[in-house]
């Protein structure tokens, strides 16, 4: 067992993380996490991050992210992490000085603590620190700046919670309790930081932190307004807006004249923090705001004005920019932009000026192609310049469309005039005049279907073939590549607005960008044949562009792909690799005559990126690719497994000895499919054999992420070859123990007990039965939920379809007399009086289960409670049944659409989609069992006629629909109710 480490062991062991050689480092992390096992240590790691040993920095903080370590996995009491030790003591005395501690380290080791005090927070307040929040108060009156930085940097890490949830009752009541105590001390500290920024105004060390502060408290007035405008910011408006307005007018030669072009000042900040609020408030047509709004957008657009072109002006340029976006798209604001001579001034003094390419613009085009990427593309993750401009454009088109698009059409004919005169040097103006055109020809899009309503105003057909197609026309790619970039995306925005016809035309020329040597041209190029590839037909599911339209095109299409992913830098490119994903899955059917080609090309991916995995999307589009592969020519003719098998296992062989942690869980999913493929007379083969029993090794079960792919894939090994792994039963059934006791892995522990019950011969079951009842009894008792007697009693339903009531009622009448009819009336009966009723294949054996229930057990008719039983029972059957989402006959994998299903990388668990297989049907003799029902039934009625009227009429009587449903059943089957 662990021993306590003294403060000098700790520091010695902290010292060897910073080890530059690896071993050594490794060795420390190990012995940390054997000694965050012991109680006490955390106060031990404190007492080091508390120490004022000056040469013990890099110590120090190494502590203190050990500490934020503990705290975020172990604070919150989880299944995962229960090996870690925080004592009810041990909680108490880090809150207690926590804080304090955080106001005396310094600044980077305080960070450390205030993200470790957001972390508590965000489990225990305030409900169980209601000291939290006055400690933070009283540090407001610090006369040290860093100790205010450092709490209202706390304060709204802790506050931010606020913003971007649904409404609630608990929600207000902690945003009640936080206003009560913040809301008044903040507005105090606003004016007083302002009255100490006034008092130094030519001192940047005492300017440049208190600008901070209130860009702070900026942040946290925002959070708590986000919700709803609160009493105390209504009452004191004008405090709050004299405030803001001061700096938005404030500027300060000290703070700004060696200011970095590339890194935004504290005024830049404040100004981007304060515009926020603003836009808050403009959103929510708050009437206690609106006396104020002209001001402030005299105030804004005098923003935009000086704002440079400057990088460090991007934030404060966008932000006021949605600010005005905002305001326009609005009826209510109409008069205050309805004369042409301001739209023609925020057009040309702000729309064009922050659409034209500027110098860092290119240089990040060449430069850092990942970052142009995720400001430019559709569907980015950062606010852009060009974006928020088009988006002020199509908010002036809500109002005014036709006048915004007469003014910019001037622009864009005088744009493309000056590109025509001086193709070489001016191509930056017709890039601006193609985005001028992106900003008014869009009314409606989606982020994953494109634009679906466009300007009638606007001719985009003819826009595209004069002066779109002559760009992707140009044979030399290095020409103009910006140019290139903003044609390619020009055509995949507009894709639903070409026909068959053109997209047949244009697929080799954006086949062709795929070779263009810079990285966002050939990027934006797979971007857009992806897109084109799940693109429908108006009112149809079709693709527009399916199958057989791609076919002509897969050697140059694969080719082109894998040239840009076989390079030896930046070949991790997950738009790229997306591409070769859907390519395979529109290809479908037609994939053969590529298959071993691109599956090289793919396992050879897969070495590379096995050795540092550093791309987690491009890694699953990768695995999805494999899947994609396996699906379409394995499932078309198993025969090709085999081919697959030997290509594959050496690469998933390596991940698997290397332990590459973020690759098991792909590597189980894709086995389990190959398995599945397998031809039905082959077995299990000697490889898959020797892989199983280290399948059953617990720390493979220990890592959240790999429970559902390994249970998939041991589901896999029983449906193909359960005979031949029966002598494992044990190690299967305590994995299932494993599994069950934790609520996190319930599912996953059903799935694999389902797939045991339905495979495992009875005689080799039959010794385990009695202690797998125990376990599932034990739990149902101890830790139920409303999911878990979901999964309870589909395994009962299961287990009475294949071994009948009687081994039911005898299993658990083993453990209790009557336990059997207990459960039924207290767990299984009543599940069905809930709204989750199941569906599917869940609902075929559930239908299957009561059958048998209402059909083979003299025992519910044993006396009037058992018959009273036995109506519960039928009314559970009738209610299933006329469920209209029950679908007892869908549900196969190749029902799925896969253009609208979303795919991509999940930190808990990722999920293979293309590996997805159909549910598994442990009763495929039974095709109808509303037939089997009635059937049954009805025999059961001819045994003993009359009897059984009064025991219907009691189950259904309470709902006609099910009493009707019932009689249409019996009429469809050609029967009569006895």
């Amino acid at each position: 067992m662990a021993q306590q480490l003294t403060v000098d062991q700790l520091r010695s062991v902290l010292s060897e993380t910073l080890c530059p050689d690896a071993e050594r480092r490794r060795a420390a992390e190990n012995h940390l996490t054997q000694a965050q096992k012991v109680s006490g240590h955390p106060l031990v790691v404190l007492q080091i991050v508390a120490s004022s040993d000056a040469a013990d920095v890099a110590v120090r903080q190494a502590a203190a992210v050990h500490f934020k370590n503990i705290v975020k996995k172990a604070w919150s009491i989880s299944e995962d992490h229960a090996d870690i030790s925080l004592s009810p003591a041990d909680r108490n005395t880090i809150k207690q000085h926590l804080v304090e501690l955080m106001c005396t380290v310094p600044p980077a080791i305080q960070m450390q603590c205030s993200d470790s005090i957001s972390l508590i927070a965000a489990v225990d307040f305030p409900a169980q620190w209601d000291n939290l929040l006055p400690e933070l108060v009283r540090k407001f009156s610090s006369p040290d700046p860093a100790v205010v930085n450092g709490v209202l940097l706390t304060a709204n890490s802790i506050f931010k919670r606020f913003r971007y949830v649904q409404k609630s009752d608990a929600l207000f009541k902690d945003i009640l309790y936080v206003l009560e105590k913040v809301q008044a001390p903040l507005l105090t500290l606003f004016q007083t930081t302002g009255a100490a920024i006034d008092a130094y105004p030519n001192d940047p060390k005492q300017l440049e932190p208190r600008f901070r502060a209130l860009r702070s408290m900026c942040r946290i007035f925002f959070s708590l307004n986000w919700q709803d405008l609160p009493e105390f910011f209504e009452d004191n408006m004008e405090s709050w807006m004299k405030e803001f307005a001061k700096y938005l007018r404030y500027t300060n030669p000290v703070l700004e004249n060696d200011a970095d072009e590339n890194e935004p000042t504290v005024i830049d900040s404040l100004q981007a923090a304060i515009v926020d609020n603003l836009n808050l408030y403009t959103n929510k047509d708050e009437e206690p705001f609106m006396p104020f709004l002209p001001d402030f957008t005299t105030l804004v657009w005098h923003l935009l004005m000086n704002v440079t072109s400057q990088p460090r002006h991007d934030e404060l340029a966008t932000t006021s920019i949605k600010f005005l976006a905002g305001l326009v798209e609005k009826l209510m604001h109409r008069k205050l932009f309805e004369s042409e001579e301001t739209l023609r001034n925020i057009i040309l003094k702000i729309v064009v000026p922050n659409l034209m390419v500027r110098e860092v613009d290119e240089e990040r085009f060449e430069d850092d192609p990942t970052e142009f990427i995720m400001g430019d593309m559709e569907g980015g993750d950062t606010d852009s310049r060009r974006r928020c401009s088009q988006l002020l454009l199509r908010a002036m088109c809500r109002q005014f469309e036709a006048e915004t698009t007469v003014i910019t059409g001037e622009h864009v004919g005088g744009m493309l005039t000056e590109f025509t005169k001086d193709p070489a040097n001016k191509w930056g103006a017709k890039d601006a005049a193609i985005h001028l055109m992106l900003g008014i020809s869009i009314r409606a899009e989606s982020e994953g279907k494109g634009v679906s309503i466009v300007n009638d105003k606007v001719n985009i057909m003819e826009f595209f073939s004069t002066h779109i197609l002559p760009e992707l026309q140009e044979p030399n790619m290095s020409a103009r590549p910006m140019l290139k970039a903003t044609a390619l995306k020009f055509v995949s925005t507009f894709r639903n607005q070409f026909t068959k016809e053109h997209l047949t035309s244009l697929m080799p020329l954006l086949i062709a960008h795929l070779s263009a040597p810079s990285v966002v041209v050939h990027t934006y190029a797979a971007a857009a044949i992806e897109k084109i590839l799940i693109t429908k037909q108006e009112g149809s599911k079709a693709l527009k562009f399916g199958g057989q339209e791609i076919k002509p095109f897969l050697e140059p299409l694969f080719s082109g792909l894998f040239s840009i992913l076989d390079h030896t830098e930046l070949n991790e490119n997950e738009y790229v690799m997306k591409c070769v994903m859907r390519s395979l899955s529109v290809a479908g059917g037609d994939l053969v005559q590529v298959t071993e080609i691109v599956l090289n090309k793919l396992t050879a991916a897969l070495e590379r990126v096995a050795k540092n995995p550093r791309n987690p999307q491009y890694n699953h589009y990768l695995f999805e690719s494999i899947a994609v592969l396996i699906r379409y020519v394995c499932g078309k003719d198993p025969a090709y497994t085999q081919a697959f098998e030997s290509l594959l296992f050496p690469p998933f062989q390596t991940v698997l000895q290397m332990d590459v942690f973020e690759f098991t869980p792909y590597v189980f999913q894709l086995l389990a499919q190959l398995l599945e493929y397998r031809a039905g007379d082959t077995g299990l083969g000697e490889a898959y054999t020797m892989l199983f029993p280290p399948l059953l090794t617990p720390t493979l079960w220990e890592r959240r992420g790999n429970v559902p792919a390994l249970t998939r894939l041991l589901e896999a090994y029983l449906h193909k070859g359960a005979k031949e792994i029966a002598n494992h039963l044990l190690g299967m059934l305590g994995v299932f123990q494993k599994l069950v006791s934790s609520r996190a892995n319930e599912q996953s522990a059903f799935d694999l007990l389902n797939a045991i019950i339905s495979t495992v011969p009875p005689e080799v079951l039959q010794p385990h039965l009695k202690s797998l009842f125990q376990i599932l009894l034990m739990r149902l008792q101890q830790a139920s939920s409303p999911r878990y007697t979901r999964l309870v009693t589909q395994f009962f339903a299961l287990f009475v379809g294949k071994f009948g009531p009687k081994a039911y009622l005898d299993q658990l009448g083993a453990l209790q007399p009557g336990l059997g009819l207990m459960l039924l009336k207290q767990v299984w009966a009543p599940r069905f009086e809930t709204t989750d009723l199941p569906i599917r294949m869940e609902a075929k054996v559930q239908v299957i289960g009561l059958t048998k229930m209402l059909c083979e057990s003299p025992e519910l008719l044993a006396d009037a409670n058992g018959a009273q039983l036995w109506s519960q029972v039928l009314k559970g059957a009738m209610k299933i049944l006329s469920n209209p989402n029950v679908l007892l006959a869908s549900g196969g994998a190749d029902d799925i659409d896969f253009a609208d299903v979303e795919i991509g990388y999940d930190a808990t668990f990722s999920k293979l989609q293309f590996a997805v297989r159909a549910a598994h049907d442990p009763f495929p003799e039974v095709t109808d069992p509303s037939l089997t029902l009635v059937q049954s039934l009805h025999g059961l009625f001819s045994s003993q006629p009359g009897m059984f009227t009064p025991l219907i009429q009691q189950g259904l009587q309470s709902d006609p629909k099910l009493s009707a449903n019932f009689e249409s059943l019996f009429s469809k089957a050609g029967l009569h109710l006895v």
